[in-house]
């Protein structure tokens, strides 16, 4: 496995266009710590991001999280890049002439987006870490290690989605249009999603069935916190408003995106097993 991920990363750090992408997308995530200066006012309100307790343990871990996740479509290029770069240069031909089997050459594509995975999620926590220690209003121990599930669920959330976008790549064979699929399956989710709301008339239903929709399962990892801020809960407080959002990590979620995650590899080995190469 060492030397199947050697091979990809050199392929990728070979690449212009990915060793920038990578570059781009750790630079991008270490300026979240910037949110800390934002300020703006709303209704004469004047708010500032820093006063809302993001940076609080533990809080922090969702806030960072969710935000983090945003990003990954930085990587999800690389990754679908990776995949028509193969066709592309004739590099998977040539790996497949020199020995390489057809599994092995799927188990370096997945070793390699979980390296990024795990790579993008050990930055995140170290970054947070630091952030939390710097600015929460907390130190204990058992407050600052407390809600790290969310580091998790943003782990599970890159690994799915990286997946998936590795199906697309080998299923499309061009980056560009692979990423119009990932996008068309995101909208064909919603419409499905917005057709049973409209013909069942019961929105419960409706989410109960659009939680084994692969990318929506996804998304529902990490749940937006904005409701966990300071400013809406006064808000929500002043106008007598209980917030209903369920931020737990629910183990039926995760096995749902697991079970797409192991569809979407085995599908991706079977596409080139029985594709002509």
């Amino acid at each position: 496995m060492k030397r199947l991920l050697s091979i990809e990363l050199q392929k990728l750090w070979l690449n212009r266009a990915s060793r920038v992408l990578i570059i781009s997308y750790f630079g991008i995530l270490s300026l979240i710590a910037l949110i800390a200066n934002i300020e703006f006012d709303i209704l004469g309100v004047h708010i500032s991001m820093a006063d809302q307790g993001i940076f609080n343990f533990p809080f922090i871990w969702h806030f960072n999280s969710y935000v983090a996740v945003y990003f990954k479509g930085f990587l999800a290029i690389i990754i679908v890049s990776m995949m028509a770069n193969e066709y592309s240069y004739g590099t998977l031909k040539q790996n497949l002439i020199d020995g390489l089997s057809k599994k092995e050459f799927i188990a370096s594509k997945v070793v390699t987006i979980a390296f990024f995975a795990f790579a993008s999620t050990a930055f995140v926590y170290i970054m947070t870490l630091i952030l939390g220690l710097r600015f929460s209003s907390y130190t204990e121990a058992a407050i600052i290690f407390r809600d790290q599930k969310y580091i998790i669920a943003y782990l599970i959330n890159l690994m799915a989605f990286f997946s998936f976008c590795l199906f697309a790549g080998i299923l499309v064979k061009r980056s560009a249009f692979a990423l119009g699929f990932t996008i068309v399956w995101y909208l064909v989710e919603g419409l499905l999603y917005g057709l049973m709301r409209w013909k069942l008339f019961n929105k419960e239903i409706a989410d109960s069935i659009k939680q084994f929709f692969p990318l929506s399962a996804i998304s529902d990892l990490l749940i937006n916190p904005s409701e966990r801020f300071k400013a809406v809960r006064a808000i929500q407080t002043n106008i007598g408003v209980t917030s209903q959002v369920d931020y737990s990590l629910h183990w039926t979620n995760i096995a749902i995106v697991a079970v797409w995650s192991g569809l979407f590899i085995y599908a991706s080995y079977f596409i080139l097993k029985k594709r002509d190469l």
